[in-house]
């Protein structure tokens, strides 16, 4: 065995992350880890990488005791990880990336020249001949970028290598050319962990599962003979339901927003959306299609420079984020850590951004008013969390999201874009955030609904447009709104062309 963990127990102050949790990885398999966020995975991995100290328990690699005092020391040791955010350096070059704190020098001068040749000679083995490395590696793709951080941490370790949720990002295709590359490492004997919310990715590439559940280990198993619906019931506890077709919803509303020809060059062709009162459209497409362009639009993060929006009341101004939350729009975007959570900031004061915003900040929201705002949401969304002081940065993914939500509830929009709300979160928060939608709309909410995940779409849209090539090329509704019919809008060249009405 290359890795044994075993009574693994990690607290912190209020928590219980884990509890006696054991854990084993052999050398030349994939195995996947598991759980709903909260689940003590990432503390886990903390553990193993150093980041954190362990209160008890024991940690063995090739049958010796380590205690990894630093994610240096993990690395000397053999464990490489790589991130869901890739951590390198955008604006160094690929050569400088890899070998960076380890390049050749004489007279105290880098050898450019044997840099650029060590680092051609890594990525060959990984199909990554065509790759320029003495280009800056933010000129390349996410899931190059990923590659070459593979590569750098399996030279940097060489015997274990975390991949945690590395392809939350990437396309169906991009997604396939790196399991090329991880089958091949597990193919020279490499342990591999893999973390990710992708049930489909777990039955396709790992050997083995093992599921966490409130810090506590549940369950070993092969994969192979594992069901999708046992996976489930060990990672939730309980048995989830199949989300319900919309199509047995009462009818939407009246129309509450009409856009025309709206669009920014460059960025998405102009397009017609006709919004009712508590219904969901879907928005569907490939990544890079113009999905979250729509969005941004909609919302004056990119603001227009052709067509118009209009209500009831007249032209509605969408020239910036602060003239569309005066209009009663809101916007949870796909990248939360980045564009939607304030890390630093307490759950209390995330959730009441986008009312202040709304008031102006000549009427500001008192602390008190905050906190009952706050408590209010923690309780109706669940929030995991001990109190609303608490810094969101601290909270799992899935609860990063409700808080994102939260902030957008609080204000009572009538129109809310949600950019992949379900995005890198465990399967019970999925559950929620779908019901929650259905909630909304009853109550008049109309929504706006990015998704990857057809099902998605299919389980909770009145409506579905499909998106490709930066233009709205389709609108399915009522029984079209299936993966066939999503799948040939997408594909076939002759799909219905023109704005959605």
């Amino acid at each position: 065995m290359l890795l044994k963990i075993s009574e693994l127990t990690k607290t912190f102050p209020g928590t219980l992350a884990l509890d006696g949790v054991r854990f084993d990885l052999k050398a030349g398999e994939v195995h996947a880890l598991l759980g709903e966020n909260g689940a003590g995975k990432s503390t886990l991995i903390k553990c193993l990488t150093g980041v954190h100290q362990r209160d008890h328990g024991r940690i063995e690699l090739d049958g010796q005791d380590i205690s990894p005092a630093s994610t240096h020391e993990a690395q000397d040791l053999g464990i490489g990880t790589v991130y869901q955010e890739v951590n390198l350096l955008p604006n160094l070059t690929v050569a400088e990336n890899l070998t960076f704190g380890r390049q050749e020098t004489r007279f105290g001068m880098i050898r450019t020249g044997r840099m650029r040749a060590d680092a051609e000679e890594m990525l060959r083995g990984y199909g990554l001949d065509h790759v320029n490395v003495g280009r800056e590696l933010a000129t390349y793709s996410v899931a190059i970028q990923q590659i070459i951080a593979i590569a750098r941490a399996v030279a940097l370790s060489g015997k274990i290598l975390i991949l945690d949720e590395p392809t939350a990002s990437l396309d169906a295709r991009e997604t396939e050319t790196l399991f090329d590359v991880i089958r091949n490492l597990r193919d020279q004997g490499l342990g591999i962990i893999f973390v990710s919310h992708f049930l489909d990715q777990v039955f396709e590439l790992s050997d083995r599962l093992t599921v966490l559940r409130n810090g506590r280990h549940i369950v070993t198993a092969d994969t192979a003979e594992t069901s999708r619906l046992d996976l489930v019931h060990h990672m939730l506890g309980h048995e989830l339901q199949e989300a319900e077709a919309r199509g047995t919803r009462r009818a939407v509303g009246e129309e509450v927003i009409r856009v025309r020809g709206l669009g920014r060059r460059g960025k998405i062709d102009p397009f017609d959306l006709t919004v009712h009162a508590g219904e969901v459209i879907g928005l569907a497409g490939l990544l890079g299609s113009g999905r979250t362009e729509t969005a941004d639009v909609l919302f004056g993060r990119t603001p227009p420079d052709r067509g118009t929006a209009t209500d009831a009341d007249g032209e509605i101004d969408l020239g910036s984020p602060r003239a569309a939350i005066a209009a009663g729009f809101g916007y949870a975007p796909e990248d939360r850590k980045t564009d939607g959570i304030i890390a630093d900031l307490s759950i209390r004061e995330n959730i009441a951004l986008a009312l202040q915003a709304r008031r102006g900040w000549a009427s500001p929201i008192s602390r008190s008013e905050q906190r009952a705002l706050a408590d209010g949401y923690i309780r109706t969304l669940d929030i995991r969390t001990t109190d609303a002081e608490k810094a969101v940065g601290d909270l799992s993914g899935g609860n990063q999201q409700k808080v994102v939500l939260a902030r957008w509830l609080a204000m009572n929009p009538r129109f809310l874009i949600l950019d992949e709300p379900t995005r890198g979160i465990d399967v019970g928060a999925h559950a929620e955030i779908l019901k929650l939608i259905g909630e909304l709309t009853e109550k008049g909410m109309s929504i706006l609904l990015i998704s990857s995940e057809f099902d998605e779409l299919i389980a909770a849209s009145d409506r579905v447009i499909v998106v490709r090539d930066r233009a709205h090329i389709s609108e399915l509704t009522g029984e079209q709104i299936e993966t066939d019919r999503i799948i040939a809008a997408i594909a076939t060249d002759d799909a219905a062309q023109g704005a959605a009405p």
